[in-house]
């Protein structure tokens, strides 16, 4: 998936391994040719697993958005204290190395930073960081 500027709340994922998007859940495609080719040709959307959003991972999703696409987040969108905590302590080595600045009410990714906006935003998903071990990254960063 990728990111852009405008806002739009429905992305359908084309072809095999592609995912959809419907702003409170996901949907991966089949992955595999053999299973995306039979589930479409006999006539069945071919949707491998899904995901539905919770509160908290809206509010994960927006700060990740804003970051990727304005390169800075504010606080008040609403994350639980404990959350942001545990959010602000995985930065900290990132605002060490002059990388982003935090602020009372932001996260702001100073121009140092702007290559490393993936490692970033990992730092705000909760499901990365508690799926970490039995987690295999396709989109690892360089």
């Amino acid at each position: 998936m990728g990111y852009t500027a405008g806002k739009t709340k429905l992305m359908i994922g084309l072809g095999m391994s592609s995912i959809s998007d419907s702003w409170y859940g996901f949907a991966q495609n089949e992955k595999t040719v053999e299973g995306y080719a039979e589930t479409v040709n006999n006539g069945i959307i071919p949707i491998f697993r899904g995901h539905l959003l919770t509160e908290t991972d809206l509010i994960i999703r927006k700060h990740i958005l804003n970051l990727m696409c304005n390169l800075e987040t504010e606080w008040s969108l609403g994350l639980p204290l404990l959350i942001k905590k545990e959010i602000i302590g995985r930065l900290q080595e990132m605002v060490a190395d002059q990388l982003i600045e935090i602020t009372d009410n932001k996260v702001i990714v100073k121009e140092e930073g702007r290559m490393y906006i993936r490692n970033i935003c990992m730092a705000f998903d909760l499901k990365l960081i508690e799926n970490k071990p039995n987690t295999r990254l396709f989109s690892m960063t360089i």
